[in-house]
This record gives C-alpha cells, sequence and structure tokens, in this order.
C-alpha cells in the first residue's frame, strides 16, 4: 500500500472500522465519570455532600443531594449500558450545568491548576468548568451519534425494527 493511498484511508474522519465503535469508550468513559462522582458522594456519606450545599445556600439541599447522587449512579449506569440515553441526558446535564454554575464557573475554564510542585508532589488548586464542558459534550454526541450497535438502545432499536405494525 503506497503512502498517498494510506494517507487518504487513515488520515481522515471517519476511519474505516464500523462507525458505531465510537459509542463504547464515550459510553463507557462518561458513564464511569458519573458513577465514580455518585459513589464517592455515598461513600463519605451523604450528610457530607448535602451539608456542602446547605453551605453553598442551595434551596432544598437535601433532596438536590439525593437527587444528584441519584442521578450520577444511575444515569451513569444507564450511559454505561447505552439505554435510554437521551432520556438519561436530561437530569445528568442538569447536573452538570448546576455544577458549573454554582461550584467552578469562578475558578475559571481549566480543570487542571498547578499551584506549586514539592518534595510531596503537585498541588492543585480549584478546577474549573472545562471537565463539565467534556462530560456534556460527550452526552450530546450519544444522543446525536446514537449509543451504537452493542448497546440496550441499539438492541431495543433493532428489536422494534422487525416488529410488525
Amino acid at each position: 500500500m503506497n503512502l498517498s493511498l494510506l494517507a487518504r484511508k487513515f488520515a481522515f474522519s471517519p476511519l474505516p472500522m464500523a462507525r458505531d465503535l465510537y459509542a463504547i469508550p464515550l459510553r463507557l468513559i462518561v458513564g464511569f465519570g458519573f458513577m465514580q462522582h455518585g459513589w464517592a458522594k455515598l461513600a463519605r456519606g451523604p450528610d457530607d455532600f448535602i451539608h456542602i450545599l446547605h453551605a453553598m445556600g442551595m434551596p432544598l439541599a437535601t433532596l438536590a443531594g439525593w437527587a444528584t447522587i441519584i442521578v450520577e449512579l444511575l444515569g451513569g449506569l444507564l450511559i454505561m449500558l447505552g439505554a435510554f440515553i437521551p432520556v438519561a441526558t436530561v437530569p445528568m446535564a442538569a447536573v452538570l450545568i448546576v455544577a458549573i454554575v454554582s461550584v467552578h464557573l469562578p475558578n475559571g475554564f481549566s480543570s487542571i491548576k498547578l499551584q506549586s510542585f514539592g518534595p510531596h508532589g503537585a498541588h492543585f488548586g480549584q478546577p474549573g468548568y472545562e471537565t463539565d464542558l467534556l462530560y456534556l459534550a460527550g452526552l450530546a454526541a450519544l444522543c446525536v451519534g446514537g449509543a451504537g450497535f452493542l448497546s440496550v438502545d441499539g438492541w431495543m432499536r433493532r428489536k422494534l425494527a422487525h416488529r410488525p405494525g
């Protein structure tokens, strides 16, 4: 294979492979990330997170705290499975937007703020809203592009397509 043919085949997107494969790593990282955040809140004790929400002046902090934990755990699982992606995305996007506005916006864009480096390693400042935007972009890409062939949504779509009526 000459270099020109190789460049034409692999230099431009989409790559010559099954298009639905893009969704697998995207679903896994977005879903796992959400579940990890929900699990961390649960493992530390939901009251700790709820107290933080109270301190921030969040209305209905107890309800908001539990709703956030449930959205992160259940929404993350649905995204990983590729199940009901557009439905799962709505409350997940709401959690991200609230986090951006109430916590991350004053810290600027960058999620990595190296402040110093000492004998115990790097010391970082408060993260900005960059990561939240990446999660929103991942959710939007899954809504627009689909969860892929190897997903609950893909399986349901195939099953409904073969249904008479």
